[in-house]
């Protein structure tokens, strides 16, 4: 019965790995083909490695400074959040008022609530105050619509960290925040590196919210600048191949150089 078992399971993730791994793979060979080639045959193999359609989406997406502004906008909107929702958490799981489960409480709800269900009103009061076209307001979004979710998993690692560590560290004389940083924050590690990836993976390859934000060519993310190639009647699908290619590179080479520390991250908070 165990080795039917495990036998149904290896299947199982075999099967996973194929459905995962195919439309990478489709991506990647459409990436070599003209775009006749891929729309009368996109599952056939190019006839040879050509670089052309990579120098055109270069060139066309305005690589460099498209991924400086995704790469802004991630770092700044990423730190925001785990220093604010590790903060606010804290201070939740300390303080033991019942204002601070109703706030808890309410967070935990909004979760649920779908983007585009406060879309249109962001978009009318932002633009109201004419606060569009902005990275730096695009962050401030970022840090609000990550904090419920950041709040929730540092919750609860927080309160299994023994409050007679911090008591200890109030008597040699630190003061709230420094024990926050110096006896807390530390311990935090684990579960920051989960929301770490959560957040860059969300932010980096998010298109919707950007492009409600961000009006102005010189101001697109990576996302964005593959609308370059969406013309009025076609679409330029092989150098559109080439751009979402290198749109996804960055992260994933990030990924492989560092996916020790972030299984290990992911294993420990899990464990927590």
């Amino acid at each position: 019965m165990k080795k039917k078992y495990g036998i149904g399971k290896y299947i199982l993730t075999v099967v996973l790995l194929i459905l995962f791994i195919v439309p990478f793979y489709l991506m990647v060979i459409n990436s070599f083909k003209t775009t006749q080639q891929f729309v009368d045959s996109p599952f056939s193999l190019p006839n040879g490695i050509d670089f052309k359609n990579y120098v055109d989406a270069f060139k066309k997406m305005n690589f460099m400074g498209a991924f400086t502004n995704s790469l802004i906008i991630m770092v700044v909107s990423v730190i925001l959040i785990i220093f604010s929702s590790s903060m606010a958490a804290y201070f939740l799981v300390r303080h033991k008022w019942k204002i601070n489960k109703i706030i808890f409480a309410i967070l935990v709800a909004s979760m649920i609530v779908p983007f585009q269900a406060v879309m249109i009103p962001l978009v009318s009061i932002y633009g109201n105050l004419d606060l569009m076209n902005s990275k730096w307001v695009l962050m401030f979004m970022y840090m609000g619509f990550g904090q419920a979710f950041a709040i929730f998993i540092f919750h609860g690692f927080i309160k299994n960290i023994p409050l007679e560590m911090e008591e200890a560290a109030l008597i040699d004389g630190c003061n709230k925040m420094q024990s926050f940083f110096r006896i807390v924050f530390p311990l935090l590690k684990p579960v920051i590196i989960t929301v770490l990836i959560l957040d860059v993976l969300w932010i980096w390859n998010d298109y919707l919210l950007p492009s409600l934000v961000l009006l102005s060519p010189a101001e697109r993310t990576l996302p964005l600048s593959t609308y370059n190639f969406f013309n009025s009647y076609s679409v330029d699908f092989a150098p559109l191949m080439a751009g979402i290619v290198l749109t996804i590179l960055p992260v994933l080479i990030v990924y492989l150089f560092c996916q020790k520390h972030i299984v290990k991250g992911v294993v420990q908070g899990a464990i927590k």
